[in-house]
């Protein structure tokens, strides 16, 4: 339901910022170390550390909006 609106922010936002997807299923470690108790989870991460986040879906203007505060 969210990987559309995510492929699109990647595209829009391609050579500004890195968009990785994790399948927790898969890594469960990833899960727990940062806490992530649904699904869909989405991150911020700045220099290496986590400075928003998103959970749920969202409609592509909301994580945009949520992207720019972060550039």
């Amino acid at each position: 339901m969210v990987a559309p609106v995510v492929d699109e922010i990647a595209e829009q936002y391609v050579g500004q910022v890195k968009v990785v997807k994790v399948n927790t299923d898969d890594n469960p470690g990833v899960a727990s170390k940062y806490g992530i108790r649904s699904i869909p989870t989405l991150m911020i991460f700045k220099g290496g550390q986590r400075v928003d986040m998103v959970v749920g879906a969202v409609p592509k203007t909301t994580l945009a909006n949520t992207l720019e505060k972060h550039l």
